[in-house]
């Protein structure tokens, strides 16, 4: 019988890490497949309606308070450069913790809906691809094989970081697209 304690049989036979699976959380976001590694979620809760923050990229929905945590709401369909996701039914938000700096935060990640928690070993993961993806191949982790499919595995920390987020946030075309014309001056 195996081991279900992952660190447990990478510790008693060195050769079974390298082929050892990983944990990952698949959703659905713009009706493709993601996954994100179940290390950084913290937990997944309905979709409430954030409280809108102004002068924030289109891709922050707002904040969310968390028992007592003011927690910023990122609708990753937008912020890899679709339009921002319908709320329907299955929509939620999956609480993560990402790396900024050397800091981590804590941030609601909108998805339309949360699959399942699904096994993918090293052997079936693919490296990013070079071109073709709707989203940058930095914030790609690889490609999973899943089931005759592929996943895209998202490297959080990098989508999210502080830099990811920041260059989400020059105006969409067609509005001033001139650096600190987003930004009314004071008194105004």
């Amino acid at each position: 019988m195996r081991n279900p304690t992952h660190a447990t049989a990478a510790q008693d036979d060195p050769d079974a890490a390298a082929t050892d699976a990983a944990q990952y959380l698949t959703f659905q976001l713009g009706g493709e497949m993601f996954a994100i590694g179940i290390l950084a979620i913290k937990e997944i809760i309905e979709y409430r309606d954030p409280t809108s923050v102004p002068m924030m990229p289109r891709s922050v929905r707002g904040v969310i308070n968390l028992r007592g945590a003011v927690v910023p709401v990122i609708d990753l369909q937008a912020h890899f450069g679709g339009e921002p996701a319908a709320v329907g039914k299955r929509t939620c938000i999956v609480i993560v913790e990402v790396k900024t700096g050397d800091e981590r935060q804590v941030i609601g990640a909108v998805v339309d809906a949360v699959n399942e928690v699904i096994d993918i070993g090293a052997a079936d993961i693919e490296p990013p691809p070079a071109f073709g993806a709707r989203i940058r191949a930095d914030f790609i982790q690889g490609m999973g094989k899943v089931r005759g499919r592929l996943v895209v595995l998202l490297d959080l920390d990098r989508a999210l970081s502080e830099q990811g987020l920041a260059e989400f946030a020059r105006p969409p075309s067609g509005e001033a697209d001139t650096p600190g014309t987003a930004t009314p001056s004071p008194g105004h």
